[in-house]
């Protein structure tokens, strides 16, 4: 159905319409200014090196960002398409979480049998949310004023389904920040026995995977407090400037969190390896590989 009017009334409408097209704007701006930065590091880490099943997360990940930044801004046009994609995004940042964690408590199958029954039944009930989401979804044309643009109504309870599927992420969220810092803590107090350059190498890896995840962790907590304090009806439904600026501010820090923050958890620890094979010779380089080979780090009868 096209509504076609030129009442005044309608302008606010238009203008909150116009302004959250530039705050999607400068949340591209943001992956854009990112990507540029780290293209060289990108090049030299990524694309050089030996292809993997991160190699591909980052490359989606990364790459997916700058379209859906792009296409945001048609707004519900392709309502469908970016939904669907973070879903897809969510759950290729969940395997990166996976996999981390996975090498962090010594490639423990009994630990990757967990987490992996947890992602599974996290993501497949995310999924069928969002489904059950976008089924309530109706979109129509609005011609304003000669302004083209589409409104968006559900039907239904969405706000409690949308919330479901954030607390649903949060809990996998805090549960993998947990399961970091205590297998962190432990490694870095078992340390303190091996000799200064072995607990100093894994010591100094340990620190770059808390201290990406923990500012991955800080970008989450951050859109998620955004993300329901928008799902208010008092704000969903109004106009105000300090609605369009929660709005506009979660747009950019939820890009930063999926497609600036996310690519970097891969990124930052092939930097750091790179930086310790470049500032080893070769035997030194050796005894690392058969330590990370041979070597168990005591981390409990659990584990």
């Amino acid at each position: 159905m096209t509504v076609i009017s030129n009442d005044p009334s309608w302008w606010p409408i238009i203008s909150s319409n116009f302004i959250y097209s530039y705050w999607f704007v400068a949340a591209g701006v943001v992956v854009v200014y990112d990507w540029a930065l780290t293209l060289g590091q990108e090049i030299e880490l990524i694309w050089r090196q030996r292809w993997s099943l991160m190699t591909v997360l980052y490359l989606v990940i990364r790459y997916i960002g700058i379209p859906f930044s792009v296409v945001s801004v048609l707004g519900n046009i392709i309502y469908y398409a970016t939904n669907g994609t973070t879903v897809v995004v969510t759950a290729m940042l969940s395997v990166i979480m996976v996999a981390r964690l996975y090498a962090m408590y010594q490639r423990s199958r009994i630990m990757l049998i967990f987490l992996v029954i947890i992602f599974l039944a996290v993501n497949i009930a995310c999924g069928v949310i969002t489904s059950i989401t976008l089924t309530d979804f109706v979109v129509e044309e609005l011609i304003l004023s000669g302004t083209y643009m589409c409104n968006s109504e559900y039907e239904g309870d969405v706000q409690r389904l949308i919330s479901m599927v954030w607390m649903l992420n949060t809990v996998w969220e805090v549960l993998a920040l947990c399961l970091s810092v205590w297998i962190a803590v432990k490694q870095f107090r078992d340390l303190r026995r091996l000799g200064p350059s072995t607990g100093s190498t894994i010591g100094d890896c340990f620190r770059v995977l808390i201290t990406s995840h923990v500012l991955y962790f800080a970008s989450f907590v951050g859109v998620s407090c955004l993300q329901f304090s928008s799902l208010s009806p008092e704000i969903m439904d109004s106009d105000s400037i300090g609605g369009l600026i929660l709005y506009g501010v979660l747009q950019i820090l939820f890009s930063m969190q999926m497609f600036v923050l996310g690519p970097r958890l891969i990124l930052g620890v092939r930097e750091f390896c790179a930086t310790l094979v470049a500032d080893s010779d070769a035997e030194t380089c050796m005894e690392s590989i058969v330590f990370q080979e041979h070597v168990h780090v005591s981390t409990g009868s659990t584990v």
